[in-house]
């Protein structure tokens, strides 16, 4: 059965945020499983996301403390619908990425990971499909805010779409990105 998956991080609440938006928690509680690549900054987003994901992989990023540290691992896997996924908030400079990935993370179908806020979407030479949400609440030098869906279903990554959320209140905002739709 596919698996609709939210792919989310650096939410950074409430240092750069004082909450997550309410569309990106619509998709969250409509999604199987949520994908989560550190820098929460908060136990208690983290424990927002417990109680309002049906099921949460995460991580811890380097802006997350001891206590959020305590809750989440530095890198988390799991097989879902036949996909290995590994998800881990830091993976160095993008010049060199993905033959240090593929090296790092040979049984890995997908990894998701965080930290430079930009999204990320290729595929190493060995196959490993590498994505980067962006962040939802901190859009750094991006034009807007962003997470990503996707769909796992019989060992395939399928549906990929970066949603963009709106820099201004108010507006739901849920927009595929053409160059991450797959």
């Amino acid at each position: 059965m596919p698996t609709r998956v939210v792919v989310v991080s650096d939410t950074h609440v409430p240092q750069k945020a004082k909450a997550v938006p309410a569309v990106l928690w619509m998709a969250v509680e409509s999604s199987d499983l949520v994908v989560h690549a550190g820098d929460w900054t908060g136990l208690e987003i983290v424990t927002e996301f417990e109680e309002r994901a049906p099921r949460l992989l995460g991580v811890f990023g380097n802006n997350d403390g001891a206590d959020v540290r305590a809750r989440m691992p530095e890198v988390a896997r799991a097989t879902v619908e036949g996909v290995r996924l590994a998800v881990v908030h830091e993976t160095g400079s993008k010049e060199g990425r993905e033959g240090r990935l593929d090296a790092r993370f040979p049984d890995t179908d997908l990894l998701i990971f965080g930290h430079s806020h930009i999204p990320w979407d290729t595929t190493t030479p060995a196959g490993l499909r590498l994505l980067n949400p962006g962040s939802p609440t901190d859009r750094r030098r991006q034009p807007t805010p962003t997470y990503l869906t996707l769909t796992l279903d019989q060992g395939r990554v399928e549906d990929v779409v970066l949603h963009e959320l709106p820099v201004r209140r108010g507006d739901l905002g849920i927009l595929p990105h053409p160059r991450m739709t797959t």
